[in-house]
């Protein structure tokens, strides 16, 4: 049984499918997973030992959708709906076809009128609704992150100072509004008794000198140093992960979110 997935990005919703990969490899005798990512979201499932083979969409759909069609599937899951993932499942008309509800219309209603109609189920819980054609059941088994060991972060990598122990504050994200500004950013870290590690991205640099600069020995700046793999292998070697949290249409459902890994 060969059943594609799509899921093109970003990474933290390539990241979410991961429990439906597995369960299906692991829940589906002899299924062969294949899953279709854009080309800069690769890094992201390339090591996953649940994938038998990945798609990559680069700048031409139609060079993807003549490369899948050769794979002849059984069955699409889409976990992305948009209209690139519909013109790929009409192509193959002799596969059948499940799709993820995204509830578009549910969450424009939180954002925009502030009526919460969403269901109280987690969005993973939710995905697993699009398999349910397969008997597969959520495992409890958590997200899936695999870091090669050639990305792992040494620790002559980072300062000595840091070497001990160091919270993780992630200053990165790919909308402005998914981010905190600078100044609380620099009020956080002023507070913060504790060696810290600065994560995000070459376009985080600018604004990570400007924080790191209240004090260089505390705050390390790690933004456009490490590729992602490296920086997911930061944020699995921190004892705390401060993001700033999503809101969820109300502003006082904002601010920093903390993990602590165990």
């Amino acid at each position: 049984m060969k059943i594609l997935i799509i899921r093109f990005s970003s990474i933290g919703d390539i990241v979410l499918t991961t429990p439906v990969i597995r369960c299906l490899k692991k829940q589906v005798p002899y299924a062969q997973i294949h899953f279709a990512v854009k080309k800069s979201f690769l890094t992201v499932v390339e090591s996953n030992p649940y994938i038998d083979k990945i798609h990559v969409l680069e700048d031409d759909l139609h060079t993807l959708i003549e490369e899948l069609k050769l794979e002849r599937f059984d069955y699409i899951v889409d976990l992305h709906k948009n209209v690139r993932t519909l013109r790929i499942k009409n192509a193959m008309n002799k596969a059948a076809d499940f799709t993820f509800n995204k509830l578009n219309i549910e969450k424009w209603l939180m954002t925009a009128l502030k009526i919460n109609v969403l269901p109280a189920k987690h969005i993973v819980d939710r995905e697993f609704v699009a398999v349910k054609h397969f008997h597969v059941h959520n495992d409890g088994k958590g997200l899936d992150y695999f870091i090669p060991e050639k990305d792992a972060v040494k620790e002559t990598d980072i300062p000595v100072s840091h070497m001990h122990g160091y919270i993780g504050v992630v200053i990165g994200a790919a909308h402005a509004t998914k981010k905190l500004p600078v100044e609380k950013l620099k009020e956080l870290c002023s507070k913060i008794e504790h060696p810290i590690i600065l994560l995000g991205g070459k376009e985080d640099v600018a604004e990570a000198n400007e924080i790191a600069a209240l004090d260089p020995i505390k705050i390390y700046n790690a933004c456009g140093k490490f590729n992602l793999n490296e920086s997911a292998d930061l944020v699995r070697k921190a004892k705390i992960i401060i993001r700033k949290r999503r809101c969820s249409g109300s502003k006082r459902n904002c601010g920093t979110r903390s993990y602590k890994n165990l």
